[in-house]
């Protein structure tokens, strides 16, 4: 089996596979915390609840895509990579953003608690990618699965 090479992936593949990068690392980063003058505690992306669901879907896009641009034999599916990716990152990048609107925050006394920055940087990565894979969607020219109209 020959190794991955990126040069097979153009720039917009590279930022989605980039932004799964990013979410991977996130994932050992404090998600959640509580903290004061002498006392801190966080937990990472693996144990803020279902969170991490969101995470591991906008890292498997990125593989999907790597994978599929390095001629991986993947198995088929009924959707184009454009779809197939688009959704990953959506669908994964708005479970981490309910996820960040659902988790209590605030300010009892001197001490602090609620998201931290790895949760903001997993939406960020989030995002960027759901921007970059839905250009690439466009780009593939594939059409919708819900579009009925059947060309010949």
């Amino acid at each position: 089996m020959a190794g991955f090479d990126m040069k097979k992936l153009d720039t917009l593949d590279r930022v989605v596979v980039g932004a799964s990068a990013l979410t991977f690392v996130c994932m050992f980063l404090p998600w959640y915390g509580v903290s004061d003058m002498i006392y801190s505690a966080s937990v990472s992306g693996f144990s803020s609840g279902w969170g991490w669901l969101g995470a591991l879907l906008i890292i498997a896009a990125g593989v999907y895509l790597a994978m599929l641009r390095a001629g991986s034999n993947l198995p088929k599916i009924s959707y184009g990579p454009g779809v197939t990716v688009l959704g990953l990152s959506a669908i994964g990048t708005v479970i981490v953003l309910l996820r960040w609107l659902t988790i209590p925050s605030g300010h009892i006394g001197g001490a602090s608690y609620g998201p931290m920055y790895g949760m903001y940087l997993t939406m960020l990565a989030g995002i960027v990618q759901v921007i970059i894979s839905f250009r690439l969607f466009k780009q593939s020219g594939e059409k919708v699965p819900w579009d009925s109209k059947k060309s010949a």
